[in-house]
């Protein structure tokens, strides 16, 4: 593929729309990625005829994270406040969510990743402060972060969904590095806190034919079971980080040494 056939088929742009859910259905998975900013009315997560489905989580689930000011996420009726950089999973069955900002001058930015569903696992809020934590790399090598795991077997239960974030600290710009695959499940990455002037540049492919994504602020790629996927930015950014398949095993992957990389 070159760079034009990549972009069309594995970078989503435009997700943060202002007052209108927009939807990304890959068949990676049948993971479905979104995004919102509801500035001036709430909005309501209405299924769609491309999920044959009465109401939008009738046989799915949900992990939602706020990358914007305060929020409200409203589950059948509850009312869930998510911080910046909070995380909610809503699971199997619940049939009306509500997304809202406190404030339309600072409103939230809501993203959000969906997956299939076989059993019902509870509505659950994950303030940012409680997420499970892990420092990762170091100054001299440009890639101290912090990841923050919110859905995973030792926190959030879900059917498949495995879903946190990484911040990297400031003069660290590597990501994911040396990098890995996991041949049972797709991930996607959504990259935020970047200034307009600066980009990130996505490395993804096998790790002998490599290829790599030009990432601007708030935009997502997919990173199929069969790819790398890891990169470097022009300054530190963040990005979230969610993963849909066969094993919700944190730790399985294959690792790639950069001495194999072409």
């Amino acid at each position: 593929m070159n760079t034009a056939q990549l972009r069309e088929h594995f970078l989503i742009q435009d997700l943060m729309q202002k007052n209108k859910v927009t939807w990304i259905y890959t068949h990676y998975d049948r993971v479905m990625v979104g995004g919102i900013k509801p500035v001036s009315q709430k909005v309501l997560l209405q299924s769609s005829e491309l999920l044959k489905a009465d109401y939008f989580l009738e046989r799915r689930e949900i992990g939602i994270i706020n990358v914007g000011n305060k929020g409200i996420v409203t589950v059948d009726g509850k009312k869930y406040l998510l911080e910046s950089l909070d995380c909610i999973y809503i699971g199997l069955g619940s049939k009306k969510v509500v997304l809202e900002s406190t404030t339309a001058k600072d409103p939230a930015a809501f993203y959000m990743i969906s997956t299939p569903a076989h059993h019902r696992y509870p509505t659950r809020l994950v303030h940012l402060a409680n997420a499970l934590a892990t420092p990762m790399g170091d100054i001299e090598n440009s890639n101290e972060r912090i990841i923050y795991k919110y859905i995973h077997d030792k926190g959030i239960k879900s059917c498949q969904l495995v879903m946190g974030l990484t911040l990297l600290k400031s003069g660290s710009v590597w990501n994911s590095f040396p990098p890995h695959t996991h041949d049972r499940r797709t991930e996607v990455y959504f990259y935020f806190n970047l200034q307009a002037s600066n980009q990130v540049y996505h490395i993804m492919g096998e790790p002998q034919e490599t290829r790599h994504l030009v990432i601007a602020n708030e935009q997502a790629v997919i990173s199929p079971s069969w790819s790398m996927h890891y990169g470097c930015g022009t300054s530190s950014y963040s990005f979230i980080w969610a993963m849909a398949g066969e094993n919700q095993d944190f730790a399985d992957m294959d690792q790639v040494p950069g001495s194999l990389i072409r």
